[in-house]
């Protein structure tokens, strides 16, 4: 059924495609952060592995906000690791040791880079494709990642 929400089918497809790229990216950040978790050692042990926990329940409620954003426009959200490798921007593992500073300098690179994405499609979500909503919702989203970003970078001082 056709969402009949006020933006053209058009924009609706092309604004769903920005969004399942944010997926994958928030989903393979998700991944990453668990990793972490699950696998970090050194004297710091167990404030890393519960900081990656918080880390990580805040990814989790951003992949369920993105896919029922691209739900809400009236489109089907990737759900597969297959469709969220190719499309993320970031990469699915990098070597590292795995104190916490590794790990922590890894998942800072990649809100970084899901900051700039989001940063990059603010305006032409709302400008070009006349979708406000989506805008005013990826907008929050990028202050949480910058937020979380901050709360990695404060670590490498």
């Amino acid at each position: 059924m056709d969402a009949k929400i006020g933006i053209t089918t058009e924009n609706r497809q092309a604004v769903s495609e920005q969004l399942a790229k944010l997926l994958a990216d928030e989903y393979v950040l998700y991944t990453k952060t668990r990793n972490a978790h699950w696998n970090v050692e050194g004297a710091d042990f167990l404030a890393k592995h519960k900081f990656f926990e918080d880390q990580y329940n805040q990814l989790d409620e951003f992949i369920d906000s993105v896919a029922e954003r691209i739900r809400k426009i009236g489109h089907y959200a990737p759900a597969t690791l297959k469709n969220f490798l190719a499309l993320t921007h970031l990469t699915e593992y990098s070597e590292r040791h795995n104190d916490s500073l590794g790990y922590i300098k890894d998942l800072l690179a990649d809100h970084e880079t899901i900051i700039e994405y989001i940063r990059g499609n603010i305006n032409p979500i709302a400008n070009d494709y006349g979708d406000a909503g989506t805008s005013d919702f990826i907008t929050g989203l990028m202050e949480t990642h910058e937020e979380m970003a901050w709360f990695l970078r404060a670590h490498l001082k």
